[in-house]
């Protein structure tokens, strides 16, 4: 089993949703979460003050899935969350040792 994370731009996010869905991801869970990658933010000026906004709102998509689906789901994700600008995101693949579905106590793949 793999746990993929996604940090994506918010206006990706259903297009994201509807690509991974489409290839048969069972569940995914989504937070809202604020960083910053190489860009370091931006500056604005409001009321005539310019200050930098440091943490960007992002979205973090979390999901674990079988082996053999893990590559499908990046580049899923890859399709619907590119726009080609800096602060596209990243997408992070981890290996998951065991999940357990706490309702029934299935263990595995069978937890998903």
């Amino acid at each position: 089993m793999k746990k993929i994370e996604a940090i994506i731009k918010p206006f990706r996010t259903e297009p994201v949703k509807e690509a991974l869905m489409a290839i048969g991801v069972a569940g995914m869970s989504l937070s809202e979460v604020k960083g910053f990658g190489r860009q370091k933010g931006h500056s604005e000026i409001y009321r005539g003050t310019e200050y930098t906004v440091d943490f960007l709102s992002k979205i973090k998509f979390e999901m674990v899935v079988s082996d053999d689906q893990a590559q499908r789901a990046v580049e899923a994700i890859l399709g619907a969350a590119k726009t080609g600008k800096i602060g596209d995101g990243k997408i992070f693949v981890a290996q998951v040792e065991e999940a357990v579905r706490i309702r029934t106590g299935e263990r595995g793949m069978e937890a998903l």
